[in-house]
């Protein structure tokens, strides 16, 4: 008799209705990567400032900046990244830049959507790694750090492998009643891991993923002192050797002494301090211990909400006790990766929900396994935050349109997604059924509505034409810079030009005259540069400076850091008066 092969059904229409919204996710993640109005972190620039630096000088080591105390609060990994991806300069695109954080977030991704399908009972099991993957892509922690060149992604992949290997163990079928053991090959690839991870962020991350690590081996197994002895021992050379990659920093450096003093000593030791008191700053500091319990939530994002009603779901099951005899050891794994990571980062004096990111593919897979036991008013309020985001958006493109920044097309898409958004919403509240499958096509949309609005300021029609650049290259430019390293972004908008900063939109650091009045200060930046880009103060006003300069080139520019009292219920619904200004590239009149 031939070998048996399962028969092929065709996919039930719920079935290709799930995979489809994982595809939608998926491609919000590639749609305008390359603008620089993608949601980062306020740093990305400082760094790619680095790894730019870096690949100038020619050289792997020392990592270069001209930003004071800045060149080694990275390790290199992450600025290596860069430079290969970036082929030392000569592709330097944000997209070419953020490209292997798509991939490390795709690649965490279909991880943690193969285990959901391992873990959800059958029938149910696509659905259950199609709505994990969609979770996990849609949490906004995901989609600000899962995607940008400053991010999180390499790391979360990087530290999730040991519990990736762990929980195979503990779902494969055929499992033995003894649950499998971990053999010193499995703790040494397991320390290479957590040092490739730690090499792209901090050596401190070894601690919650070692100490993770042997909770879940523990709780996912019946007690023995044996089995504890070997799998201290086992973590212990894990730590040791993922420490012990990470410290090749310091062997591979030519000056060691500052890379402990700027990244070991300011950059981790001192979140650690705190002048306040450690009690005192934990309890009413400006980083209180009571707030990172809030972590998994806050970085769920839009979420939020439906993060919340698991965690007030797993706090009230856990409250009985013969709920935990009812876990099976892949549960067990989920939960020490969730509490571990929450417990150890709300030691340090300065806490942030940034640093569990790399335990949401966790909390991911668990709210997808209990996703129809969430209460429905969870869903209900996340429709009720969705909701009014998208109206908004959809204001501030029409207003664009208005004023000519978005042609008619651009806008239209931007209305059209906003519109199948809040049919959703509706949906969501007509109809029990589909309220929980509405909150994720709500935040999708939300995600593609922004990214589409932002699509007419990120094309190439929107920055300074190819002849302007040209007449740029190799000029002295002075540019605005509203934080710190921002002005790098202008090394992709004129390149070649040799930029240099001054303190703009209320930053007072001393950097050219920031205390002189403006229309005597643009004057004075005339004089000593060969080119001025001056930020606008009011849609009507021109440049101060005419008729004793020329307007080379203008494009608009988004205020991003506004003032109090900028932005109030009044004007909210008016966003040409306090989102849009005018940049204007001015040089002195010959």
């Amino acid at each position: 008799m031939g070998p048996s092969f399962k028969r092929f059904e065709p996919l039930a229409r719920t079935d290709i209705a799930w995979i489809a919204l994982v595809f939608i996710a998926s491609a919000l993640y590639l749609l305008g990567l390359g603008s620089p109005y993608a949601p980062t972190n306020g740093d990305e620039m400082v760094y790619i400032h680095i790894a730019r630096m870096t690949a100038e000088s020619g050289h792997w080591l020392p990592l270069q900046s001209e930003l004071l105390g800045t060149r080694n609060t990275k390790p290199p990994l992450l600025i290596w990244q860069a430079m290969v991806a970036g082929n030392w300069g000569q592709s330097w695109s944000l997209f070419a830049l953020r490209l292997p954080s798509i991939v490390y977030t795709f690649a965490t991704t279909a991880l943690l959507a193969f285990f959901a399908h391992r873990m959800a009972p059958a029938p149910g099991k696509l659905r259950a790694a199609c709505l994990a993957a969609a979770l996990y892509l849609l949490f906004f922690s995901t989609f600000r750090y899962g995607r940008v060149y400053l991010t999180s992604a390499p790391e979360t992949f990087w530290l999730a492998l040991p519990m990736w290997w762990l929980l195979w163990l503990r779902v494969r079928d055929h499992a033995p009643a003894q649950p499998a053991t971990l053999g010193w090959l499995a703790y040494t690839l397991f320390g290479v891991a957590m040092g490739l991870g730690a090499a792209y962020k901090s050596f401190a991350l070894v601690a919650p993923a070692a100490a993770a690590l042997w909770c879940a081996v523990l709780l996912s197994e019946p007690f023995a002192w044996r089995t504890t002895l070997r799998t201290t021992a086992g973590v212990a050379w894990s730590t040791l050797l993922g420490v012990g990659i990470f410290a090749l920093w310091f062997v591979l450096d030519p000056d060691p002494a500052a890379v402990w003093q700027e990244f070991v000593v300011a950059e981790n030791a001192g979140k650690m301090s705190n002048t306040m008191g450690y009690w005192q700053a934990a309890l009413s500091g400006p980083y209180p211990m009571w707030t990172q319990l809030l972590a998994y939530p806050e970085n769920a994002g839009l979420l939020a909400f439906m993060a919340l009603g698991f965690c007030a779901l797993v706090l009230w099951r856990g409250v009985r006790r013969q709920s935990f005899t009812q876990l099976s050891p892949a549960l067990w794994v989920l939960l020490a990766w969730l509490l571990v990571w929450l417990v150890v980062f709300t030691i340090p004096s300065q806490r942030s929900a940034r640093y569990v990111i790399p335990a949401m593919p966790a909390l991911a897979i668990a709210m997808a396994l209990v996703w129809d036991r969430l209460p429905r008013v969870w869903f209900w309020v996340t429709l009720l935050v969705c909701a009014p985001a998208l109206v908004m958006l959809a204001r501030i493109s029409w207003v664009m349109g208005s004023m000519e920044i978005a042609r008619t097309t651009e806008v239209a898409m931007t209305l059209l997604a906003a519109s199948a958004g809040l049919a959703g919403v509706a949906a969501g509240f007509l109809s029990k059924t589909w309220v929980r499958n509405a909150c994720l096509l709500a935040c999708a949309t939300v995600y593609g509505c922004f990214t589409l609005m932002v699509a007419p300021l990120s094309t190439d029609a929107a920055g300074y034409s190819p002849t302007v650049q040209a007449q740029m290259r190799g000029q002295r430019v002075v540019v605005p810079n509203g934080f710190t390293g921002q002005y790098e972004r202008f090394h992709f908008v004129l390149p070649g030009a040799r930029i240099t900063p001054y303190d703009a939109e209320g930053r007072n650091t001393g950097a050219l005259y920031p205390d002189m009045p403006a229309q005597e200060r643009l004057d004075k930046l005339l004089t000593e540069f060969d080119a001025v880009v001056w930020l606008q103060e009011d849609l009507n006003e021109a440049p101060s400076c005419l008729p004793h300069c020329t307007l080379v080139a203008q494009r608009w520019h988004v205020k991003s850091r506004h003032k109090s009292g900028e932005v109030t219920l009044d004007n909210l619904w008016q966003p040409q008066d306090w989102l849009f200004r005018r940049e204007w590239l001015l040089v002195r009149a010959p």
